[in-house]
């Protein structure tokens, strides 16, 4: 399954929707005729223990029999995509972990040593927009970068989960762009403020559940700014895969349902280059990850 967050329709709170293989077109799931109810915490969305994710998966296996999608339709749950304002696919993760220095030769082009263990840190909640948001340049800052990242969306409570377990809490994948303030980073000696600001972490257009992408480490993964590509690698050039990275994470503390992994970015970064390539207003940022579509953000101030 393909899901999407959108406020558009009939109702203005956000909405959890499906993603017709057509791309185009959206079924609202929790719409009155899909016969699905909210949950009360949207975190409940991607529990995988829970009744619910099973319920929607019924529901979207429904639309294989014949007339099933043309009475959505008339029925008024089914919609264009492009009449829809798409939100970050997980609105407000619980924790946002980040993964720094996970690809050889980004460690290599920034001059640092090759991590021999996954270098986390996190970025705020707060920090989380959808597809098409304008991700704005803070007050005082001049070197604004961009960073194509493949995101991990946890379904299940972890804890202490070996490598060779770690698959079974995952609950899809999605595309992140890791958007950083290097002067702030560079300045403060630690990231936080540099990698936190508002509208830092754009997440989108949706979440491929784990059916969809039978290898996450294999998928090509590029970053495009105003169309030319920068980014341009592999996810199997990680230098820890998800389930190692899962597996250590949680030796630390507990993962669950809702959490949102942003698994580190390859080389081509703009602080890197010669001379280095800087984020400016009007400028049009795209990350693609095979098998889960473009995500696009402008910048602005």
């Amino acid at each position: 399954m393909k899901l999407v967050q959108f406020v558009g329709g009939a109702d203005s709170s956000p909405q959890l929707g499906l993603l017709l293989p057509n791309g185009e077109e959206v079924v609202d799931v929790f719409a009155a005729a899909s016969g699905l109810s909210a949950p009360a915490c949207r975190h409940e969305l991607f529990d995988l223990a829970g009744d619910l994710i099973s319920e929607i998966r019924v529901f979207a296996a429904s639309f294989e029999e014949e007339n099933a999608l043309e009475a959505l339709r008339n029925s008024g749950c089914v919609l264009a995509k492009n009449s829809l304002n798409l939100l970050s696919p997980v609105p407000k993760p619980r924790k946002l972990i980040a993964i720094g220095r996970n690809y050889r030769e980004h460690a290599e082009e920034q001059g640092a040593d090759i991590p021999t263990e996954p270098l986390i840190f996190s970025k705020f909640s707060t920090s989380v927009v959808g597809p098409g948001a304008v991700v704005r340049i803070p007050q005082g800052c001049e070197n604004l970068d961009y960073e194509a990242e493949l995101g991990v969306v946890i379904g299940r409570k972890t804890k202490d989960v070996s490598p060779a377990e770690a698959g079974d809490s995952v609950f899809g994948y999605l595309n992140i762009n890791d958007i950083s303030a290097r002067d702030f980073q560079f300045g403060d000696g630690q990231w936080q403020r540099g990698k936190s600001c508002d509208t830092f972490a754009p997440m989108g257009e949706y979440i491929a559940t784990t059916d969809e992408i039978p290898d996450p480490q294999n998928l090509a993964i590029r970053f495009r700014l105003n169309g030319e590509v920068l980014q341009d690698s592999h996810t199997s050039m990680m230098i820890f895969p998800i389930p190692e990275i899962i597996s250590y994470a949680s030796r630390f503390f507990t993962l669950e349902p809702g959490d949102v992994i942003a698994t580190g970015t390859p080389s081509g970064v703009g602080f890197a280059r010669t001379p280095p390539i800087w984020l400016k207003e009007g400028d049009l940022m795209e990350v693609e990850i095979d098998g889960l579509g473009i995500l696009a953000n402008a910048v602005g101030c």
